[in-house]
């Protein structure tokens, strides 16, 4: 069973109680031996003792003092090492709760406390780290939903502003929504693809392609349904990868090749129709509010590449449209004066022979000519005649029926006419569809004129005409483009005063007008009041030549406001006038209070902000308070380690602590007498200079002490010899504590001096 007292210091104080009773008892027999006139010698005293038999009890005097002083200073002791051990433990604890505050004090709120149950200064401290872990952990909850409210926001406007700016060219626009949607989102490499028509199918075409910050060049084109980009088009859902096969797509750097480990494609859907696929590749798995807001961004690009088609088909169809009316416009004037000409030169031929002969060469050098008599056969055909319609020489038509270059489909109507004219009635002018030796369709404007004798019948009749076929080809295309068009998108014609001459059904449709009620109001009717001005001055300047794009807000028949994305463009007559302004435009109302809720949604983060900051300064109040708190509580424990070091230094005992390193940082004034040297000579120094190596010897306990690689023995009291400064040996009984706080080891030996000689 373990001693909780000193035996040597029991064994000292016993040792000075039988010396001090010894004293007495001598002391008390030589002042009885005077005050009885006897020697003090062997036999006075015996002689005392025979005289006074009372003094055999004084013999005992010094065992009953020995014994006296072992129970007492028995009682001592255990009083003094409880004292200690009480001490240590108090000093433990404090040491252990200012580590804590420390941590605290630093920002960790993670730190760990274990305090006792009894220590309620521990537990309030607890307490107060658990408050604060839980205000940061909600404020960092905050501050995160919060920012990606903020990032989401930020990024729908950046990218609003991108669709504003690049709205007029495809490939740009491509470019700089995948290179700043790949920089946004953190990822590596994008491509961006559009679905466009090749030879009558569909296909996907690569407008831009982005990785590492850099431009790629982009000439890829995917044949329809083909792949996951043909996937994600026919399913229009967003398909995400995170385990991407090796072979399908890798990101290369500098540094070499690497497969991503997050793939997502997203459809450029609008109105459940599909423009386009976007694909991105990154080595980071993409978060939630991430792919949302790639989504969200889609939906916005998709209406954004809609309107910028029809746009740029309808400025095509209108600039291409404009220039084939005046080129026809041209013609028709030309082959006016032509025919004027010819018509005068016919009135006067009888006359002006000569002038015929100059005239009708000068029109086989410039108009398709050809004879035919009353029955239709072919008389003569001109040079032009035969290379437009792709024969070599005069053999190979004269005689031939004009039913030979009629199209069969054309032939019912064309009769009539022939009929007509070979009964002299009046000349056609016109369109015509001749059909070539090879079956392809020449379309001329033409003329049939009767040439009558001078008996007023008709002697032949002839044919002049232009080659139209091109323009006729490209007119027809644009028919067809604009009726595309009009299924595909909002349509009116208004005159230059702005009252509406026509309407497609999707206009009538999306303001709820029939389209007779509809013709009897004017631009200015369709818009809010508020917005009229702006509209009077918006059209003034179209009027002027200066075409408008941008967005319109209207007013349905039922008064509901609706949004639209528009052009206005002037188009000119013959005179280069302003005949009528043409409004092309896509309902975009959708996306405009989508913009309202975001520009909403961006108040409120800013409203949530200023909460936040609020909160912050409170929270800030509050920490002030902790640190005060704790700065107080730190003072307390600086007094109490002040308290406890006075204590420790009042020792009989000689205290000496290290550290883990074994550097010396307390040496009390006991331990400073019994080494024999100054404690300013030896804090901060190695344990080993009051234990030199060559003077240890073979001792396992001393040598686990005073090596900081072993483990020290702690807890049991070892007989030890020192040797002190001026050389001299010591016997010692030496106990080693330990006090760890966090990473931070104490050493503490107790060393009581027992070499004094009983006897």
């Amino acid at each position: 069973m373990e001693r909780n007292y000193s035996l040597p210091y029991v064994i000292k104080m016993t040792f000075l109680g039988f010396v001090g009773g010894l004293l007495f008892t001598l002391l008390f027999l030589f002042i009885s031996a005077l005050y009885y006139n006897y020697a003090f010698s062997a036999s006075g005293i015996a002689s005392l003792h025979r005289f006074i038999p009372v003094f055999y009890v004084i013999d005992l005097l010094p065992i009953i003092a020995a014994i006296v002083s072992f129970f007492t200073f028995k009682h001592i002791s255990k009083v003094k090492c409880e004292t200690e051990k009480s001490v240590q433990d108090e000093i433990h604890k404090q040491r252990k709760l200012y580590r804590f505050v420390e941590k605290l004090r630093e920002g960790d709120v993670y730190a760990d406390y274990e305090p006792d149950e009894t220590y309620a200064l521990g537990k309030a401290i607890i307490n107060l780290r658990d408050n604060l872990r839980k205000s940061s952990e909600e404020q960092n909850e905050r501050q995160k939903e919060d920012e990606q409210r903020r990032w989401s926001a930020e990024g729908m406007a950046r990218f609003g502003e991108i669709l504003r700016q690049n709205n007029d060219d495809i490939e740009e626009l491509s470019f700089q929504i995948i290179k700043n949607l790949v920089n946004y989102v953190g990822a590596n490499q994008s491509a961006f693809y559009v679905i466009e028509e090749d030879g009558g199918e569909k296909v996907f075409r690569m407008t831009a392609a982005y990785a590492y910050e850099r431009r790629k060049y982009a000439d890829k084109i995917l044949p329809w349904g083909e792949g996951l980009v043909g996937a994600c088009a026919l399913e229009k859902n967003t398909i995400i990868l995170k385990k991407v096969p090796d072979s399908y797509l890798n990101i290369t750097s500098g540094l070499g090749k690497a497969n991503p480990r997050a793939l997502i494609l997203i459809p450029l859907k609008v109105n459940e129709e599909v423009h386009g696929v976007i694909e991105i590749a990154s080595f980071s798995i993409f978060e939630k509010y991430q792919v949302e807001f790639m989504e969200k961004v889609a939906e916005s690009i998709a209406t954004t590449i809609s309107t910028v088609k029809i746009n740029l088909q309808t400025a095509r169809l209108l600039e291409e449209s404009r220039k084939q009316a005046q080129e026809l416009a041209e013609k028709e004037e030309q082959m006016r004066q032509n025919m004027e000409e010819l018509q005068a030169t016919q009135e006067e031929a009888t006359r002006q022979s000569e002038k015929f002969i100059s005239f009708s060469n000068s029109v086989n050098h410039t108009l398709i000519r050809a004879d035919f008599d009353v029955n239709g056969t072919l008389l003569y055909a001109n040079l032009k005649f035969l290379q437009k319609l792709e024969y070599s020489a005069n053999s190979e038509v004269e005689g031939k029926n004009i039913d030979l270059f009629i199209n069969k489909k054309d032939r019912v109507w064309f009769n009539e006419i022939w009929k007509n004219l070979s009964k002299g009635g009046k000349h056609f002018e016109g369109d015509m569809k001749l059909l070539s030796k090879t079956g392809i369709d020449l379309w001329t404007i033409a003329t049939f004129t009767c040439v009558r004798n001078a008996n007023g019948g008709v002697d032949k009749i002839l044919f002049l005409g232009i080659d139209t076929t091109e323009q006729k080809k490209q007119s027809l295309d644009f028919e067809g483009q604009i009726n595309a068009l009009n299924r595909s998108s909002i349509k009116a014609e208004f005159s230059p005063t702005g009252d509406l001459l026509d309407a497609n059904d999707k206009f009538l449709l999306t303001l709820g007008y029939a389209l007779n009620f509809a013709k009897e109001k004017t631009i200015f009717e369709f818009v809010p009041s508020s917005e009229k001005k702006s509209l009077e001055k918006l059209w003034d300047d179209v009027i002027h030549g200066i075409p408008f794009e941008g967005q319109l807000k209207i007013v349905t028949v039922q008064e509901a406001e609706r949004w639209l994305r528009c052009t206005f463009t002037a188009a000119n007559d013959m005179y280069d006038e302003v005949a009528k302004v043409i409004l092309v435009a896509y309902d975009v109302t959708r996306e405009k209070i989508m913009e309202q809720e975001t520009q909403l949604q961006t108040e409120q983060l800013k409203k949530q902000e200023e909460m936040l900051r609020n909160n912050e300064v409170e929270l800030n109040r509050k920490l002030r308070e902790a640190k005060e708190e704790v700065k107080n509580q730190f003072k307390e424990i600086e007094k109490v380690k002040i308290r406890n070091e006075k204590t420790l230094e009042g020792f009989l005992d000689a205290i000496i602590t290290t550290d883990h390193d074994g550097i010396i940082q307390f040496f009390n004034r006991a331990a400073e007498e019994l080494f024999e040297i100054k404690r300013e000579e030896v804090i901060g120094q190695s344990i080993r200079i009051l234990f030199p190596d060559e003077r240890i010897g073979n001792d396992e306990f001393l040598d686990a002490y005073l090596n900081p690689e072993k483990e020290k023995i702690t807890g049991q009291r070892k007989e030890v010899t020192i040797f002190t400064k001026s050389g001299n040996d010591i016997t010692v009984l030496m106990l080693i504590t330990e006090a760890k706080i966090g990473r931070e080891v104490t050493y503490t030996a107790f060393i009581q001096n027992i070499s004094v000689d009983l006897f």
